[in-house]
């Protein structure tokens, strides 16, 4: 990308709207932003002609590094709560730390083309989730044996990362299967945002380090510029989604951020093949 004060103030505003968007929409829908940054931030990225072999890494980078101020406000708040699972936290924490570093060191060999391909598919089965299952559903009647929730939460923490996403579009379906109870799976997740996104962040600042073309204010994959106007403006326009929501069926969320996933895996896949 051209060093230039237009271009970088461009880039910066273009940004700016990403955070709205994705702050609003996260407050609207009830999901972590990372789910909406990551497309969105992709084709900007495209618009101003970055490197096709590095946007899904910036993409990633930078939205794992957005969700880890605005998870200290959505913690505070569910803890107040007492939403938050500390017992399952402890257990779930360290297995979902090690799904992170796996998913670093994937990271760190993968084309970009491979992040984008497990963007689209999990961004498929998730909004065929949100389609074709009714409100409430809970197929299995408890969470499995330890060994099969430390899989769970590896696994999570792996995908997680390789999505540049935090804990709850994974981590909310997949308690609720197990009939978790709804408000402290989203509680619980909230943590799990963080735990995801520190060292996620961290091992795509050393993996991008002085990487050949990256955009400008870059730590790494991670866009410093991007990130700031993201969460400054996410901050803002999220309080105003969460409103909106309470005018708005549930049903009907469900179904706009189920559709929202689908067009976007779609285009992610169509335009990888």
């Amino acid at each position: 990308m051209p060093v230039s004060l237009t271009v970088v103030t461009t880039f910066a505003l273009v940004l700016g709207l990403v955070g709205c968007l994705s702050g609003f929409l996260a407050g609207l829908l009830g999901v972590g932003g990372g789910i909406i940054i990551v497309p969105v931030l992709y084709h900007v990225l495209a618009f101003f002609e970055v490197d096709a072999a590095l946007r899904a890494h910036i993409a990633v980078a930078t939205s794992l590094a957005t969700i880890i101020p605005t998870s200290f406000q959505s913690i505070r708040a569910h803890h107040a709560r007492g939403a938050v699972d500390i017992r399952l936290l402890r257990f779930w924490a360290p297995f979902v730390a090690i799904g992170v570093v796996i998913g670093v060191l994937v990271a760190a060999y993968a084309p970009g083309q491979a992040l984008t391909a497990v963007f689209g598919c999990v961004a498929a089965i998730v909004a065929a989730y949100m389609l074709f299952t009714r409100e409430g559903w809970h197929p299995i009647s408890a969470l499995p044996a330890r060994p099969g929730q430390a899989a769970m939460a590896a696994g999570i923490g792996t995908i997680s990362t390789l999505m540049g996403i935090g804990g709850g579009t994974l981590t909310v379906p997949t308690l609720s299967i197990f009939s978790y109870p709804v408000r402290r799976a989203v509680g619980t997740a909230s943590v799990i945002g963080l735990v995801i996104a520190l060292p996620g962040t961290l091992g795509y600042i050393i993996n991008g380090w002085g990487k050949a073309g990256l955009p400008v204010y870059s730590l790494g994959y991670v866009n410093l510029a991007g990130m700031i106007a993201i969460v400054l403006t996410s901050l803002w326009f999220a309080p105003l989604g969460a409103r909106t929501a309470h005018t708005i069926e549930p049903r009907t969320l469900r179904k706009l951020f189920g559709l929202f996933l689908a067009i976007t895996s779609a285009k992610m896949l169509y335009d990888l093949f």
